[in-house]
């Protein structure tokens, strides 16, 4: 099989300039896809809990019924699992917003530091890799499964500060890595260009009679795969520039440290998702985090007629039944954000393999808190979506036994799928039963 280094010099044969290869690299016909078939990770975080009656299957195994906060996943039940009673039992330093984003992917204690909650001791970053960035890493140490990027880091309405609530993944002990939030700034690191909004051009005129060239030297079924990948990314310069053209008007006032306008939220969120299965399907990387908002994250989802601040509202009683009615549209909606990555995944054909693109994709949608007004760590949302992992079987609702299972059993899960079989991640404390049985 030809390596990356022959297609790159059979592409010069060809006279193809190097503005070409991004989106010519992982078609099959050219030799660029590996012998084992891919895997990948999404995590997507969302905040501040959920409605436990709204969310929670009522019944466990194959025949369960969603309930309203996951209806949107109803055509995707046969590739979910849902599991319940997965508790983040790590202690120490932070309140539970902190504690709760900063160990969710690291399963390790954060460090002493000088951020305060809203209550407990003040803290600072966590004092471990996350398990995204573990996966990268080995993923990157293998040619066979090394990409572009390894992982991408991104994010909607990501607040500029960095501190422990607005940072999901760590490289390592102490080092946060920034999520990208800005589909501009997402689409000049994927495609190399867009550094001036004022002068974004089109990167496929660029080299349009490249890849006019490639077109003749692939097979049918890759060249209306690179058909497809080359429109996707003409319709997202288009969406680029209109939305340049609708911003020429008076800044608003916004709350400092906030990216962007609260209301463009849904159109910021497909921008960025629409992005991410583009660079899934160029094969750019193998794992990525989504981050809407942050821990504490405090959107006003006016499009869904909420005018409160989801935090706000997420400290409300249980006995404030119009709370718990838009705290359950707004995890819907979160639930239909994800709903469409999964289509797009699901429409996309699996490059030189088999079935989808979901199909090898697992998506994990989690949350710093298992309920928001009680800010308890316990029964952490945890949805796997998707399929391709090693030990992991979807279409289920599993509920743990009394008390829980340390969350750190399922990253261990999660790295045991790409066939990194690790003994411990995160606090060993909570590793030693190995990781969920899910099979």
């Amino acid at each position: 099989m030809p390596t990356l280094h022959s297609r790159r010099e059979f592409l010069r044969s060809l006279g193809v300039s190097a503005a070409a290869f991004p989106f010519v690299t992982n078609l099959s016909s050219l030799g660029a896809a590996p012998a084992a078939p891919k895997r990948r990770l999404v995590v997507v975080f969302t905040p501040n809990g959920v409605i436990p009656t709204s969310f929670w299957p009522d019944q466990t195994g194959e025949d369960f019924t969603l309930k309203e906060s996951m209806t949107p996943f109803e055509p995707f039940k046969k590739q979910l699992l849902v599991l319940h009673g997965v508790c983040d039992k790590i202690k120490g330093d932070g309140d539970s917003h902190m504690r709760g984003i900063g160990c969710l992917l690291t399963g390790v204690e954060l460090f002493p530091g000088n951020i305060q909650g809203g209550s407990h001791t003040p803290a600072g970053w966590a004092s471990g890799i996350s398990i995204d960035q573990e996966i990268k890493n080995f993923l990157q140490k293998d040619p066979a499964t090394r990409t572009r990027f390894g992982s991408l880091e991104l994010g909607v309405m990501v607040p500029e500060r960095a501190d422990t609530w607005t940072r999901l993944s760590y490289a390592a002990a102490n080092k946060p890595v920034a999520p990208i939030d800005d589909p501009y700034q997402l689409f000049d690191k994927l495609y190399g260009k867009g550094k001036d909004r004022e002068a974004l051009k089109s990167v496929l005129d660029d080299i349009q009679a490249d890849l006019k060239t490639i077109q003749g030297a692939v097979s049918g079924e890759d060249r209306k795969l690179l058909e497809e990948h080359a429109q996707l990314v003409r319709d997202m310069e288009r969406e680029l520039r209109d939305a340049r053209a609708a911003a020429n008007h008076p800044v608003p006032e916004l709350e400092p440290g906030t990216r962007r306008d609260n209301d463009n939220m849904p159109k910021l969120t497909k921008m960025n998702l629409d992005l991410l299965a583009a660079a899934f399907t160029a094969d750019f990387a193998r794992v990525a985090t989504f981050q809407i908002t942050n821990s504490v994250g405090g959107a006003r989802m006016k499009w869904l007629g909420i005018d409160e601040g989801h935090h706000q509202l997420s400290h409300e009683p249980d006995t404030n039944t119009a709370a718990v009615d838009k705290l359950t549209r707004i995890n819907k909606w979160y639930a239909e954000q994800i709903a469409h990555l999964a289509k797009k995944l699901a429409d996309t054909p699996e490059p030189g393999g088999d079935g989808s693109l979901l199909d090898h994709t697992t998506i994990v949608w989690t949350n710093e808190l298992g309920k928001g007004n009680s800010h308890t760590l316990n029964d952490i949302p945890f949805v796997l979506l998707g399929g391709g992992l090693d030990g992991i079987k979807m279409g289920r609702s599993l509920k743990q036994g009394r008390g829980g299972v340390p969350h750190n059993r399922l990253l261990l899960s999660l790295a045991h799928g790409f066939g990194h079989h690790l003994t411990k991640f995160g606090n060993p404390d909570y590793c030693s039963a190995g990781p969920l049985s899910l099979s």
